[in-house]
């Protein structure tokens, strides 16, 4: 039986930060790292063997969907009479090296900006220790209704609190053009 995304390991990485507070320097930590793997599948490479730009796009959303799910959270949420989701209104990844067919992939996500509306990821890919690509998504929180576009809404606090751990920058310093509406 074949399963998607072949997820193998995942874990949770806290770095740490000296930081001065008009005295001597304390350690305080860092945002926290979600880390997982991605075995390169042959449908994901190209004529060359080589893994083809834009199943870089895939992962991020998968890994994206199972950090969700590894903190207690999801794309989707019923909120009674309406849904809750997460439109992407960006997506940019830049390309290192290469990666084969069955290439074992080391995926960071962290959460790089959040604001009032919207959430920014960033994705670290490597290969032995070797970076091969980086990429951003964001995503808008928005209203779903029966027969209605997505209005984009303020993240609920209880979401917002669960990101939290893994945002590097200070909460509230990110606002997406989605986030002026």
């Amino acid at each position: 039986m074949r399963t998607t995304g072949c997820v193998l390991k995942c874990s949770v990485k806290i770095n740490h930060i000296l930081v001065r507070n008009s005295g001597p320097y304390k350690r305080r930590p860092m945002a926290e790292t979600y880390q997982t793997t991605r075995r390169v599948e042959f449908r994901d490479t190209d004529a060359a063997g080589i893994m083809h730009f834009s199943a870089y796009i895939i992962y991020m959303e998968e890994v994206e969907h199972e950090f969700l799910r590894h903190i207690g959270l999801s794309v989707h949420h019923d909120e009674g009479e309406t849904l809750m989701s997460w439109p992407r209104v960006s997506v940019h990844c830049d390309y290192r090296g290469p990666v084969r067919f069955e290439d074992m992939l080391e995926i960071d996500l962290s959460v790089s900006a959040m604001g009032t509306k919207s959430v920014a990821y960033q994705f670290d890919f490597s290969h032995q220790g070797r970076p091969i690509a980086s990429g951003q998504t964001t995503a808008v929180c928005c209203r779903l209704e029966t027969d209605k576009p997505p209005k984009s809404m303020p993240i609920p606090e209880w979401f917002r609190d669960k990101l939290l751990p893994y945002l590097v920058d200070d909460p509230d310093t990110f606002e997406s053009s989605s986030d002026m509406k």
